[in-house]
């Protein structure tokens, strides 16, 4: 059963001959695509409901924004 959340842990297998520094460089590039950096820092601390939905609603605020100037400049208004 998968629940939202809880997932694998990166791995990385070293190959023959390979060196920890580049071990280490596709590691790093395995935790940016899992996301799990921003993921640990984000439950760092807790965070009250309130607080997490005026977080999202400040995002979805800046994503219209977003969309909205993007949708004028390609019209040619800005």
């Amino acid at each position: 059963m998968h629940r939202k959340g809880v997932g694998t842990l990166a791995r990385v297998i070293i190959e023959e001959g390979e060196s920890f520094e580049s071990a280490l460089k596709r590691f790093n590039k395995q935790i940016q695509a899992d996301k799990l950096l921003s993921e640990l820092r984000r439950r760092r601390y807790y965070e009250p409901p309130s607080v997490i939905r005026k977080r999202k609603k400040a995002a979805k605020l800046r994503k219209s924004r977003r969309t909205t100037l993007k949708a004028l400049r390609a019209a040619g208004l800005l």
